[in-house]
């Protein structure tokens, strides 16, 4: 008879709160046994600090990574040298999925700040969702939903308003917040403003004053990088450009 397999119950649900595979292990879903065989391959990366690179373009696929704690930035550098920011990466979300179809990055993962990271080896991690359905199901549920980001980076490029790609950037990261159990309308941007203007295609100055045009009008209020969401409704209606309603009324103080 072999011996049971020990767990540390306690430490799995501190380590894998917000991992976006937790469905697999907790509360159910994969026995002491399956539980074991993924924790075995789960790699431990050492502490990164702000701008430290997780893997570069042209990096071999070694593995697919999830944050355990911190957020990422995935990059791409112009023929001139401009940075393009792809991505955000926020606690529990897969990413390093770039490389599955080439066999080599596209584009490079640099952390916004302190961050710790779980690196799934992926000859590893192949190997063992053949074996284990559950995982297998799981694994496609998550590369759908960074499939669903990149359409919505499309999306956010596509609108001429520089106002409704601001919408949509904040009303998309609320969403991502409130996905892995953080607050959903009162959040610290990770990012700069030069990085999120990156990101939306926009220069800096666009961004900054359309930040402060969505705080005077009362949708959110903006201290620093802290941001929070007064009128969802307000700012869902921006993501659409007020299409099918009217306009929020600006709500300035004073008199």
């Amino acid at each position: 008879m072999t011996e049971p397999i020990p767990l540390d119950l306690a430490r799995l649900r501190r380590t894998c709160a917000e991992c976006s595979l937790q469905m697999l292990c907790l509360p159910a879903g994969m026995d002491a046994e399956d539980i074991s065989r993924l924790e075995a391959v789960v790699q431990r990366r050492k502490p990164l600090t702000k701008g430290d690179s997780l893997f570069r373009a042209g990096d071999p696929l070694r593995a697919v990574y999830v944050a355990s704690e911190g957020v990422f930035k995935t990059v791409m550098l112009s023929e001139s040298g401009e940075e393009h920011v792809l991505g955000f990466h926020l606690p529990g979300e897969l990413f390093g999925l770039d490389a599955i179809g080439s066999g080599k990055h596209r584009c490079e993962a640099v952390a916004l700040g302190d961050a710790r990271v779980c690196e799934l080896p992926y000859a590893h991690l192949a190997s063992i969702a053949t074996q284990v359905p559950s995982l297998q199901h799981q694994l496609l549920r998550v590369i759908g939903q960074s499939a669903d980001r990149d359409q919505d980076h499309v999306d956010v490029l596509s609108r001429r308003q520089a106002s409704e790609r601001i919408a949509m950037f904040l009303h998309g990261l609320s969403d991502r917040y409130r996905r892995i159990g953080r607050a959903a309308d009162d959040f610290v941007l990770p990012m700069s403003r030069d990085e999120i203007a990156r990101y939306l295609g926009l220069v800096l100055e666009t961004v900054s004053r359309g930040f402060s045009r969505l705080h005077e009008d009362g949708i959110i209020e903006v201290r620093g990088r802290r941001v929070r969401i007064l009128d969802v409704a307000a700012l869902g209606a921006l993501t659409h450009g007020c299409e099918g309603g009217q306009p929020p009324q600006r709500r300035r103080s004073g008199g």
